[in-house]
């Protein structure tokens, strides 16, 4: 079981860094007392591979005191738990800006007085996990996609190791346009082999369909700068963070052109050693 801890600053991100990890296909669970780390690591080990990567959140402020969370630790490795900290920590101005937007109190501010003194305070209790975290993280001048990427170097590794899952779909325009679609193109331009007879009952997936199709200069002109599109965007997208893409190709009907056109696309995106599937919506209809 790969555990990490994801603790830090109150207002630090936090909570947003566990739905990144999420989308990773971590387990993630907010908000737990550092109390109660040894006895989930033993009812995620008993799991087996049921819970291959978890997250947990743990407040490092916890009421029985800061020790709390070191005395988990502790019991931890005694479990045979491998695990690693992930902290999360802003600026003080940042951190007070974010309290303010919310209009929340910082958990240590009924002791402090105010929001400024109870972040330094929280920061300097915080010091000795800081010490012992494998990962550091600085919120103050992220956005949620900076955060983003910052995850993914860390867990997923550099840009050019990622892979990003590629759905090319086929449809019909006279079916609508699929809602899921991050790029459409339309593909009506091109010769329609529905008005040819032997072909009107096939598909694109036909070989005589498909050739009819790119017989034509305009098809493998429009197939070689939709390459080129793809090759530009796909490293692009992956930089920023971006795990699925769904690219539409429509014709009227969805049988012939579109499907074509799709997977010539598909098997392109394959040949660059991405996961591309091909979904043909409307192919029977």
């Amino acid at each position: 079981m790969d555990l990490l801890i994801i603790s830090g600053m109150s207002g630090a991100g936090k909570s947003r860094a566990a739905d990144v990890l999420e989308d990773l296909d971590y387990f993630c669970m907010d908000n737990v007392p550092a109390a109660m780390l040894p006895r989930l690591a033993e009812f995620y080990i008993g799991a087996g591979s049921r819970y291959e990567h978890v997250a947990v959140v743990t407040d490092a402020r916890d009421r029985a005191g800061f020790g709390e969370i070191f005395d988990s630790l502790d019991r931890l490795r005694e479990l045979g738990c491998d695990y690693r900290i992930l902290f999360v920590e802003a600026d003080l101005p940042a951190i007070v800006r974010r309290y303010k937007e919310t209009r929340r109190p910082h958990p240590l501010q009924a002791r402090t007085g105010s929001i400024e003194d109870a972040v330094r305070r929280e920061g300097e209790l915080l010091a000795l996990l800081r010490e012992r975290a494998d990962y550091v993280i600085d919120t103050t001048n992220l956005a949620l996609g900076m955060l983003q990427a910052e995850i993914y170097r860390l867990f997923v590794g550099e840009p050019s190791d990622r892979q990003l899952s590629v759905n090319v779909m086929s449809f019909g325009f006279k079916h609508g346009v699929p809602i899921e679609a991050d790029m459409v193109f339309d593909v009506r331009f091109l010769p329609n082999p529905y008005y040819v007879e032997s072909m009107r009952r096939k598909t694109g997936l036909d070989r005589e369909v498909y050739d009819f199709i790119f017989e034509h200069a305009s098809a493998r002109e429009f197939l070689e700068l939709l390459c080129s599109l793809v090759d530009f965007l796909i490293p692009h997208y992956i930089e920023e963070g971006k795990r699925t893409l769904t690219i539409a190709i429509g014709c009227t009907g969805g049988h012939h052109r579109s499907v074509a056109v799709a997977r010539a696309l598909t098997e392109h995106i394959e040949r660059l050693g991405q996961s591309a599937e091909n979904n043909n919506r409307d192919i029977d209809r």
